[in-house]
């Protein structure tokens, strides 16, 4: 599980959560009902061969809402929910209260399609391969949240101390990288690489001023 220091919770406590709440209860919602049989995992998730040669282009947003298991989910959703509300802070103080939130909603649903564009385009071919979860857009958000606050320290599963924002960015792009060329799990590292780089993309791409706050931030 990834969290923000517990010296930096206080930038977290009063901060707007609506949106990042309700895309935890979709998400949430979805996957269990997946879960419990309610709904047909196989009509929503990722894969390449159907999304390019059947056209079913609903499945490149369609995977983030079901996961392979309740530790996929919880940890996908415990991130969105640890860091979420930091960018929706900042995006409100950047672009206004409502336009903010919009944006904030546009760069997660976005962040789901844009982080296996990479997959769709190597694995078009393969019937069998297949992905879930929202990881894509978690890193995206993650990362965006990075970008505003790159000295914050985040916590990671069985790391004591918290790793400085701007340290762990590029070791998280690298780790995504080499695993992605090894191919050696399950897991969609491609898409976890993707989706972080659009998360630092995206808000630039939108007000290019803020990076001059991330340098800021840097003391550069």
């Amino acid at each position: 599980m990834l969290k923000p220091d517990r010296q930096n919770r206080g930038i977290i406590v009063n901060l707007q959560r609506m949106i990042t709440l309700i895309i935890i209860l979709i998400t949430a919602g979805v996957s269990i009902l997946c879960f419990t049989g309610r709904l047909d995992i196989n009509a929503w998730v990722f894969n390449a061969y159907q999304v390019w040669h059947r056209k079913q282009w609903h499945r490149m947003l369609s995977y983030g809402l079901v996961h392979s298991g309740w530790g996929h989910l919880i940890f996908n959703m415990l991130t969105l929910y640890f860091f979420g509300p930091v960018v929706e802070r900042y995006f409100g103080a950047a672009f206004g209260t409502t336009a903010g939130g919009i944006l904030f909603a546009v760069l997660y649903v976005s962040a789901i399609a844009v982080s296996t564009i990479g997959d769709l385009l190597k694995y078009k071919d393969d019937y069998n391969y297949n992905a879930v979860g929202a990881s894509g857009a978690v890193s995206a958000i993650l990362f965006t949240s990075i970008l505003f606050e790159p000295k914050m320290g985040i916590y990671i599963f069985m790391v004591p101390i918290p790793v400085p924002g701007y340290i762990f960015a590029p070791l998280y792009l690298l780790y995504c990288w080499y695993m992605a060329r090894k191919n050696m799990d399950n897991i969609g590292h491609t898409a976890h690489f993707w989706g972080a780089v659009y998360g630092l993309v995206f808000p630039l791409l939108c007000k290019p001023s803020i990076l001059g706050h991330f340098l800021a931030q840097l003391g550069l």
